[in-house]
């Protein structure tokens, strides 16, 4: 479809004005709707790139949490690809694996934002794999605080931890060996 203004380039912009319940419609080339007035902007169109770039610009959240030395921060680079911490708040992906490590102090505030306040993720359980998946990932969480506890020496709380743990590994193997026969 052709501008309907100077019938030279392709219509970009499709208007629709609504005036006392009548419906009219525009099509028109962004520079004749620059010059009607239809838009009024002087700078480039506001790309998917500036609007990751805007997610990745979390340099106040990181200053509440803890103080960030900028020069630190700008020639932090990685070990194995070089990319440095500046390029990726440019780019908006990593170099490679290690870059998760390398900026990894600056990346919880980012996936905060981006995925409403988690920053981990623990994916779905299949539910034919599910119990047996459910109770590893609940082993794993026991033993985690079964270990917390007993670094910060609350040691009945541990064993009573302890106890659960037991108790998860004995009702798994009893149904291993329910499920073999």
């Amino acid at each position: 479809m052709e501008c309907e203004e100077c019938h030279e380039r392709p219509a970009t912009l499709h208007l629709t004005k609504v005036v006392n319940g009548e419906k009219n419609e525009i099509h028109v080339c962004e520079h004749c709707a620059k010059e009607k007035g239809y838009i009024d902007y002087d700078e480039e169109a506001y790309s998917i790139h500036n609007l990751l770039a805007g997610l990745f610009n979390y340099e106040a959240t990181v200053s509440k949490s803890k103080p960030v030395n900028d020069q630190h921060q700008k020639g932090m680079c990685c070990p194995k690809c070089g990319m440095t911490y500046r390029q990726f708040t440019q780019i908006g992906k990593f170099g490679c694996a290690s870059c998760y490590e390398t900026f990894a102090d600056y990346l919880n505030p980012i996936f905060r934002r981006v995925h409403s306040g988690n920053i981990t993720h623990d994916g779905k359980i299949p539910n034919r794999q599910g119990k047996y998946l459910r109770k590893k990932q609940l082993m794993q969480e026991y033993k985690s605080k079964l270990k917390d506890l007993i670094e910060n020496e609350q040691f009945e709380e541990a064993a009573v931890m302890r106890d659960k743990i037991k108790a998860l590994e004995k009702s798994a193997s009893n149904s291993d060996e329910g499920g073999d026969a």
